[in-house]
């Protein structure tokens, strides 16, 4: 029989990994029902070592593909046909294979959130978790629709950060070229000038750094990249990391913007999943999955332990320091009315306006310091040129 590797959610919330030997999907999933385990992921071990981590599609073709689903599915079309609607689109055919596939497992008779959870490299688990509680709820055309807006909110966020960064990384860019055609072309047309010439120290050093990059270029080309790639491996060490983590979280210019952008993700992963009518304990554990911050991990994980001795949220998070006393108290509000859901989508969509501020601000901030470092070095460079020339015609 073959062997499936599963990830299950217990009642209290808590993850389980293992393997379990069965005839079918079927048969597995119902040995996982008797043991009061809500899975999450299901694969075979054959498949799951075929699993290709390469991305299907992203995030806003995904969007798309659900709210189309659930724009099928509001309008009468039978799931399995709306299937093979999204499996026959060639606008995306990476994921449009993927529905194909989803539709020949819905054919025989396995559940869309079953055959969603046996393709982990394309559909996380809140997808499927969400799904699973819309199929069993009777509202999976509601699911499907706030999983597309989920996901576009999110894709709308990324794009925001990435559209703020790209004119610094552009400055990055020419003043490191320009910087290089100084020093490695520019320079080397004057030295002959200075060769019988008394030269001072400053002078001196921009010709040192001149043969540095003119002599050496490539083997400082290797060590840069080489220092670039170390760097990264060490990050990837967990206690690396986390310090990373504390330092960017705590930074004057960054942090405040880290600790927005991990608030929102986790107030619009958690409310998302508790307005599909997912429990508070399992959602946390996968909004503390997705967190993709040490320290908001932790802190989920404080607040689940709380929650679970039958305590509030809101407490735990706002001992993290992460989240503003004001969101603490929004939730708590929330938490006391019995509206959490709708109090963190709210939360979520404050925070990215307020995201977008921050965004707008550090710009602004980081643009003119780069322009000033770079004009700092041309003068200085400037000034190395010139110096010895005025000195030779003031000596004669």
């Amino acid at each position: 029989m073959p062997s499936f590797r599963y990830t299950a959610l217990t009642a209290t919330g808590e993850r389980v990994l293992g393997v379990l030997t069965g005839a079918s999907e079927q048969a597995v999933l119902a040995e996982l029902e008797t043991r009061n385990l809500t899975p999450v992921a299901l694969a075979a071990e054959e498949e799951r070592r075929r699993v290709r981590r390469r991305r299907v599609a992203s995030a806003r073709q995904l969007a798309t593909a659900y709210e189309q689903l659930a724009d099928l599915l509001r309008a009468g079309v039978p799931l399995l046909r709306g299937l093979r609607l999204l499996g026959s689109q060639k606008s995306a055919p990476r994921l449009a294979k993927v529905f194909a596939e989803l539709a020949d497992a819905v054919a025989e008779g396995t559940d869309l959130a079953e055959a969603m959870g046996q393709r982990p490299e394309v559909f996380p688990p809140i997808h499927v978790a969400m799904v699973r509680a819309g199929e069993k709820g009777g509202f999976l055309e509601a699911v499907l629709a706030r999983l597309g807006r989920f996901l576009t909110a999110q894709a709308d966020l990324r794009g925001k950060v990435i559209g703020s960064l790209i004119y610094p990384a552009v400055l990055v860019v020419v003043g490191a070229a320009a910087l290089l055609a100084i020093f490695g072309i520019l320079i080397p047309m004057f030295r002959p000038m200075f060769s019988k010439m008394e030269l001072g120290v400053l002078t001196k050093a921009v010709l040192g750094a001149s043969d540095l990059v003119r002599g050496y270029g490539p083997v400082l080309l290797v060590v840069v990249v080489g220092a670039a790639a170390g760097g990264w491996w060490l990050a990837q060490r967990e206690g690396v990391r986390e310090a990373l983590e504390r330092f960017r979280t705590r930074a004057p210019i960054i942090g405040p913007l880290t600790r927005a952008l991990a608030v929102s993700r986790f107030c619009r992963i958690l409310g998302t999943m508790l307005a599909n009518s997912i429990p508070m304990l399992p959602a946390l554990q996968i909004a503390k999955d997705a967190a993709g911050n040490t320290l908001l991990e932790r802190a989920i994980a404080e607040a689940t332990e709380s929650v679970r001795q039958g305590q509030a949220l809101a407490p735990p998070l706002g001992a993290s320091g992460l989240f503003p006393e004001e969101i603490v108290e929004m939730i708590a509000v929330g938490e006391s009315a019995n509206n959490l859901d709708e109090v963190l989508l709210t939360v979520a969509e404050t925070v990215d306006r307020r995201v977008d501020r921050m965004l707008g601000t550090a710009v602004r901030l980081i643009e003119p310091l780069m322009l000033l470092v770079l004009a700092g070095v041309i003068a200085l460079v400037a000034m190395a040129l010139i110096l010895p020339m005025t000195r030779m015609s003031q000596n004669l």
